[in-house]
């Protein structure tokens, strides 16, 4: 059974005759038909009713939220109905949760000598003061406590990542190449000069003129490259043919490089240096 409460404005003009009522005011609507009296045999469970104290974050937010919730200056707290609307929350939970109760009786007690202190006259200090108010140190922990808390909140109102927004990720696919090293001119100089040196300790003393093609030597590089994947550039050098052979090879070889004929590559720095014929597409 639910029973919903009605004002005089809620009250529609096309209702039935109304029963010889002293006000003529329904107290509630049932199933939308007025009621006018609360039926004898309406049953309330004992547990409709319950204050959960897990709301709070503990017993001064309980203390902090009476205090507010009734408009009471906190510099000057009205200590009996202050303590007397805290008991009542207690006691809602003290039977049911012993272990959440346990640390909001801590705070009763402390309201309670609070209250006892102050129906106390108030002693006098040596010097001729009056005593601090018995409340000063309670007001503190709530003023520090409701800033702390006001701070909480604006730092949860923050936008928080995984939360107000999510980082954006694109994942663009790229085709992988494989891509060698460039050769400089620097390891085309030292292969060059290491092949000048193993050329002198085997060369002839003899003297003898050779009129040598450089278009020729183009040709026997590209033959030498002709069905195979490789060749090493120190092995289209021989070193019997002399120096006037191994200079026209050279020459030769940067020609075809020129015209795009061979490739010259390296794996990595300071590795071998690997001459091939240039790939043309179809």
């Amino acid at each position: 059974m639910s029973i919903s409460p009605v004002s005089e404005d809620d009250a529609t003009p096309d209702l039935p005759v109304m029963p010889d009522m002293v006000d003529h005011v329904a107290v509630a609507r049932l199933y939308g038909e007025p009621l006018f009296q609360l039926p004898q045999d309406l049953y309330i469970p004992p547990d409709a009713l319950e204050i959960f104290l897990e709301a709070f974050e503990g017993p001064l937010d309980l203390l902090l939220y009476l205090i507010r919730k009734q408009n009471f200056n906190i510099l000057d707290i009205p200590m009996a109905a202050v303590t007397r609307q805290y008991l009542a929350y207690v006691d809602e939970i003290r039977n049911r949760n012993l272990e959440l109760a346990a640390e909001y009786l801590l705070m009763a007690a402390m309201l309670i000598e609070i209250k006892s202190r102050m129906l106390l006259p108030p002693k006098k200090t040596a010097e001729g003061d009056e005593a601090e108010d018995p409340r000063a140190e309670l007001v503190r922990r709530l003023l520090e406590y409701e800033q702390i808390k006001l701070a909480a909140a604006q730092l949860g109102n923050l936008p928080q990542y995984g939360r107000d927004f999510l980082k954006a990720q694109v994942f663009i696919e790229q085709s992988l190449t494989m891509r060698l090293p460039e050769v400089h001119i620097v390891d085309l100089q030292q292969a060059w000069a290491d092949i000048l040196k193993r050329a002198k300790l085997v060369q002839h003393h003899k003297i003898t003129r050779e009129e040598l093609s450089v278009r020729e030597h183009m040709s026997i590089v590209l033959k030498q490259l002709q069905g195979r994947q490789f060749v090493e550039f120190e092995h289209l050098f021989p070193a019997e043919q002399g120096v006037p052979v191994l200079v026209v090879t050279f020459i030769a070889l940067l020609e075809l490089a020129k015209e795009n004929l061979v490739d010259i590559t390296q794996a990595e720095a300071f590795a071998p240096i690997y001459v091939r014929l240039a790939y043309s597409p179809v």
